[in-house]
């Protein structure tokens, strides 16, 4: 998943503990037949609707059956109650086929607690369950419903029959007449059935439903890639530059990881050109990337490219090779893991890099991109205060999550995203230096990914292999440098230090450099939805507005008696030195107040990396050397 900005040890193996018999408790189970089915008659109500079909064996004992609508789903890890966009939830005796006019008993359905609904069998062999889902939304977590199209991710639509997500799964799909069905499991337009291995997978395949998509296709190593666009606007004729973008990341990608064990992979690419939908989600055999603007605008292609790059490393980092925690889930409760750094983090910087692999992206793009990141961690208060396990461990709080409270998490927290692809940088740079260029994190992933999902036995019902802890990473990570990374992890994993950033990007003959982004720190910075009033956005803690008592919300109106905004921020304190005192007038709740504030030298700094200088002819030429295998991947 990509998007923008992010608790102990305990939790985490607590979970795992809670994990082992949640799978053999549905091991447990005798499987039942469920078929799905998906109606959405009128586009423009929003409503997408559902049929559950259940078939019992016929030496069942039991009495009713569960069904639950998730909290959450897999890569978007707030909690939203998909529940609550359920409505008219009934249910019947028997199985009616389609078409067909039934006479049905009805069954009583109570609802058991906000997520869950009951239904009892009643000597009954079999149920039809249906049910109502609005949906207005066009992301990667939520799905949409209107007159142009149908977009559905199944976590947010489809309930499951609690104790039976592992048994196999069908669905059929009745659009309207001339929208044709597109996901990573269509060979053809006209397919409407489709069958999985589970629960699981089939909400793992996002759905595109309209008459207007289209779809180019291209090999790389006998395996199929499908770009299919929905494209609301202008494409400016960018779309074969598009395609011959996707093919080269492809290529960069799968030539560090090897062959993915797929036969084909559909890229859903959607241009909303509304403005505001943008998102990015990982699936097993597809991705889906939405973009807020059409493809012919400035910059939208480069955009697209760059979330495309993020979600196809991710068919290797997240979606086989997991956290322990991540496959089957339990929807009834948050996700907790401390490895969204790695799978996330690690992600992002692959993301970056395979761009310059790839041949689309120039030296300088990608070093001004890495310096953004490690700029964008340095310079958050959170960074000193949350390590990249306590990050992961938050992404319930962070992760796009919805606050109705005021939180203080700008000031305490830091997203596993940049902490995560700074970290990754500096043990990749680190394993190249110990190494004499012998290895580097790509040799970690690629272990990483043959222990834990190709070699080691199947764990759960759910795919090969088995999920890792972050200790088996520490541990791979160390065998892979030839030497005990532990302190490292310990440091600056599990601890807040900054990274050691100046000797790993020593080893490719690069070095960090930072400059004040102003003069003197204030401490604020300006609402940037308010052009004309400064408007307080932030208070950074210990800074010297806060320390003059200015919140959030506070207009400054009088900054030294200089009437001040956005545009002039800047240059007004860079008339002052560190210890000036200044006299400022605010807008509070109406009233004006007055107040001053001592300035301090800088506090934060932008980042930028360039050429070592004065370094000897020898240590010039190996570290050129490194550096050339670390960014076209040798």
């Amino acid at each position: 998943m990509l998007t923008s900005k992010s608790l102990r040890i305990r939790i985490a193996a607590s979970f795992v503990l809670l994990f082992v018999p949640f799978g053999v408790a549905l091991a447990q189970e005798q499987p039942l037949k469920i078929d799905y089915r998906l109606g959405m008659s009128h586009p423009s109500s929003h409503l997408f609707e559902v049929t559950i079909e259940v078939g019992l064996p016929a030496d069942t004992k039991t009495n009713s059956l569960d069904f639950q609508m998730p909290k959450w789903s897999p890569g978007r890890y707030a909690v939203f109650d998909f529940a609550k966009n359920v409505q008219e939830v009934q249910a019947a005796a028997g199985i009616c086929p389609p078409n067909s006019r039934c006479d049905m008993a009805m069954r009583p359905v109570t609802r058991v607690d906000d997520q869950t609904w009951r239904v009892p069998f009643m000597n009954s062999s079999s149920l039809t369950i249906t049910y109502k889902v609005f949906a207005n939304d066009l992301s990667g977590t939520f799905s949409q419903l209107d007159a142009r199209h149908a977009n559905f991710n199944g976590g947010c639509v489809f309930m499951y029959v609690v104790n039976h997500k592992q048994d196999p799964v069908s669905l059929s799909i009745n659009a309207p007449k001339s929208w044709h069905i597109v996901n990573a499991r269509t060979e053809s337009k006209d397919k409407t059935e489709f069958q999985f291995p589970n629960w699981d997978i089939m909400i793992d395949t996002p759905t595109e439903i309209a008459p207007d998509w289209t779809e180019d296709d291209f090999k790389v190593d006998g395996k199929t890639y499908h770009v299919v666009v929905h494209s609301l606007g202008n494409e400016g004729s960018k779309r074969p530059d598009l395609v011959r973008g996707i093919e080269k990341i492809v290529r960069a990608e799968t030539a560090m990881w090897g062959p993915p064990e797929f036969d084909s992979y559909t890229f859903l690419v959607h241009f909303a050109n509304d403005g505001h939908s943008s998102d990015g989600m990982e699936h097993l055999t597809s991705t889906q990337v939405i973009m807020p603007g059409a493809l012919g605008e400035t910059g939208m292609l480069e955009e697209t490219l760059d979330g495309i790059a993020h979600e196809f490393f991710h068919v290797w980092n997240v979606k086989r090779l997991r956290p322990i925690e991540l496959g089957p889930w339990d929807f009834t409760r948050p996700a907790n893991t401390r490895g969204l750094w790695i799978a996330e983090g690690i992600t992002n910087y692959y993301g970056h890099l395979m761009q310059r692999r790839a041949g689309l992206w120039d030296d300088a793009k990608l070093l001004s991109t890495l310096a953004g990141q490690i700029t964008e961690v340095e310079n958050a208060p959170g960074s000193r205060l949350m390590s990249a396990e306590e990050s992961s461990l938050s992404a319930p709080f962070i992760d796009d999550a919805v606050h109705a409270q005021h939180t203080n998490l700008e000031n305490t927290s830091i997203s596993y995203y940049p902490k995560g692809e700074v970290l990754g940088i500096v043990i990749d740079l680190l394993i190249r230096g110990k190494t004499n260029g012998k290895a580097s994190l790509d040799d970690v992933m690629r272990r990483m990914y043959e222990e834990f999902y190709l070699k080691s036995p199947n764990s759960t019902y759910y795919l090969r292999g088995r999920g890792y802890k972050n200790e088996d990473f520490e541990r791979v990570t160390s065998e892979v440098a030839g030497t005990d990374m532990s302190d490292f992890f310990k440091l600056y994993v599990r601890g807040v230090e900054s990274p050691p950033y100046e000797t790993a990007f020593a080893q490719v003959g690069l070095r960090l450099v930072r400059d004040p982004r102003a003069p003197v720190a204030v401490g604020v910075s300006a609402d940037e939805n308010d052009q004309v009033n400064f408007k307080i956005a932030s208070v950074r803690p210990d800074s010297p507005a806060a320390e003059a008592g200015m919140e959030v919300g506070d207009i400054v109106t009088l900054f030294g008696g200089i009437k001040l905004t956005p545009a002039n921020f800047l240059k007004t304190i860079a008339r002052y030195k560190p210890g000036d005192r200044i006299q400022v007038t605010l807008q509070r709740g109406g009233r004006s107040m007055q107040t001053a504030l001592t300035l301090t030298s800088a506090k934060v700094f932008d980042y930028r990396i360039e050429e070592m200088k004065d370094a000897t002819l020898d240590a010039t030429l190996g570290a050129k050397a490194l550096r050339a295998a670390w960014l076209n991947g040798k």
